[in-house]
C-alpha cells in the first residue's frame, strides 16, 4: 500500500486525562483508534504526546499537579511508564508496535544528535512502527518547557519531513477573541500567514493539566510553516478529529503554507530552529541590505563587532546596527581569529576574507519567524 501522508500528531495532557488526573482509558482507546485507522488507510504516523506528569502525580502521592521540578520529574518517571504501557497495549491490539523516544532540548542543540534522531524516527517509520515521542521530564533541568510539547511537535515534523502537523488540545482551534470571555468568538477556520492580528488572538491555556497555550501554538505553527508543512488545531474530543483533520473534513483551523515561502532544507531547518547560538556578528547597514535582499556571504569588511566566544564551525547570530537580528549560521573562523583580525590592519586580502557563506546561514528572509524557538 502506497503512503499517503506523513503525519505528526501532538495531543495534550487534558486530551489523555480524566478530570481527576489519571489517565483516561476512554480517551486514548479514542485515540489510537484513529491513529489505527490512518495508520490502516497507508499514512505514516508520529505521536508527539504529553501527559507523563499528569498520568503519574497520583501515584506520587501528590493530590494536585506539582509545582516544583523534582515532583514534577518524578511523577513524569512514574507517569511515562504508565502511559507507555497503555499505548503499547492498545496498539498491539490494532496489529501495530510502538516505540518510544524521550528527547531532550540539548538533542537539538547538537547538530550531530539531532541527525541521529532524524535517522531513528525514520527507520522506525519504514518499518510500520509508531513513534511516541515527549521531552525527556525526568531529565530536563531547564523546566519542562517545550510549551506543553506544542514546539516539540513542530520541530519533529521538521526532523521527519512531515507533510501534516495535527495539534490537538481541549479547544476547538484558533478563534479571533478568547472564547471563555467572549460569546461572540468566531473560529478561524483558515489562516494562510501568520499576521499580527494572528499574532494577537492567540490566548492563555484554559486547562489545569496542560502547560501549553494558544501563543505556544502559534509558535508551533511558525516553525510548521517555514518547514513546509501544513498545520490544523482542533479539539481531541470531537469525534472522528484526527482522520477528519488529514482528510480536511474536520472543524477547527487549518493553517496552509504559502507556495511562494522559501522551504528549507534539514540543514537549513537546524540553523534556523534548533541549533542555539555561541556568539554575536554586528554588522553595518550596507551590509544588512545586501544580505537580505541578494542574499551574499558576510565578508570581514562588513563586520563592525563581535560578541562571545566561538569555535569554526559554531552556528553565531548576524545582527544589524540596530540590534535586529537579521540571520544565523555556521562561522567559517574562530571568535579569537576574527578578533585578531578586526584589530589588524587590514588590506584588500583581509577585507575580502569570507565569514559566512550564504548557504551555511539562514536570512529572516527564508524563514520569517522568531529564530531559535
Amino acid at each position: 500500500m502506497s503512503i499517503e501522508k506523513r503525519v505528526v500528531i501532538k495531543v495534550g495532557s487534558s486530551s489523555l486525562t480524566s478530570r481527576h488526573g489519571e489517565i483516561s482509558k476512554i480517551k486514548l482507546e479514542k485515540l489510537t483508534n484513529e491513529i489505527a485507522e490512518l495508520k490502516d488507510a497507508g499514512h505514516e504516523v508520529v505521536l508527539v504526546s504529553s501527559g507523563a506528569v499528569a498520568a503519574g502525580y497520583r501515584k506520587l502521592g501528590c493530590l494536585k499537579r506539582p509545582d516544583s521540578l523534582p515532583e514534577k520529574q518524578a511523577a513524569a518517571s512514574i507517569g511515562q511508564g504508565l502511559l507507555m504501557e497503555s499505548y503499547s497495549h492498545l496498539f498491539l491490539s490494532h496489529g501495530y508496535v510502538a516505540s518510544q523516544i524521550l528527547i531532550l532540548r540539548s538533542d537539538f542543540l547538537d547538530e550531530s544528535r539531532y541527525q541521529n534522531v532524524r535517522n531513528t524516527l525514520n527507520v522506525l517509520l519504514e518499518r510500520g512502527i509508531i513513534p511516541i515521542v515527549n521531552e525527556n521530564d525526568t531529565l530536563s533541568t531547564e523546566r519542562l518547557n517545550f510549551g506543553d510539547n506544542d514546539t516539540l511537535a513542530a520541530k519533529v515534523a521538521g526532523l521527519v519531513d512531515a507533510d501534516q502537523l495535527v495539534i490537538l488540545s481541549d479547544i476547538d482551534g484558533l478563534y479571533d477573541k478568547n472564547p471563555t470571555s467572549h460569546e461572540d468568538a468566531k473560529l478561524i477556520e483558515r489562516v494562510s500567514e501568520i499576521t499580527d492580528e494572528i499574532e494577537n488572538a492567540a490566548g492563555g491555556s484554559g486547562s489545569a493539566v496542560g502547560t501549553g497555550g494558544m501563543k505556544s501554538k502559534i509558535e508551533a505553527v511558525k516553525i510548521a510553516m517555514a518547514s513546509g508543512i501544513s498545520t490544523f488545531l482542533g479539539n481531541a474530543n470531537k469525534g472522528n478529529i484526527i482522520v477528519d483533520a488529514v482528510e480536511e473534513k474536520a472543524t477547527g483551523t487549518y493553517f496552509d503554507c504559502k507556495k511562494s515561502v522559501t522551504i528549507l532544507n534539514q540543514k537549513k531547518k537546524w540553523i534556523a530552529f534548533h541549533s542555539g547560538s555561541k556568539g554575536e556578528i554586528i554588522i553595518n547597514a550596507d551590509a544588512t541590505e545586501r544580505i537580505v535582499k541578494n542574499r551574499k556571504s558576510l565578508r570581514l569588511k562588513e563586520i563592525l563587532q563581535v560578541e562571545g566566544r566561538f569555535e569554526k564551525g559554531a552556528v553565531v547570530r548576524v545582527v544589524g546596527s540596530d540590534e535586529e537580528e537579521i540571520a544565523r549560521g555556521l562561522v567559517k573562523i574562530s571568535s579569537e581569529d576574527l578578533g585578531r583580525m578586526l584589530q589588524s590592519q587590514r588590506d584588500q586580502v583581509i577585507d575580502s576574507t569570507v565569514i559566512m557563506e550564504m548557504g551555511d546561514f539562514v536570512c529572516h528572509i527564508d524563514a520569517p519567524i522568531t529564530i531559535g524557538v
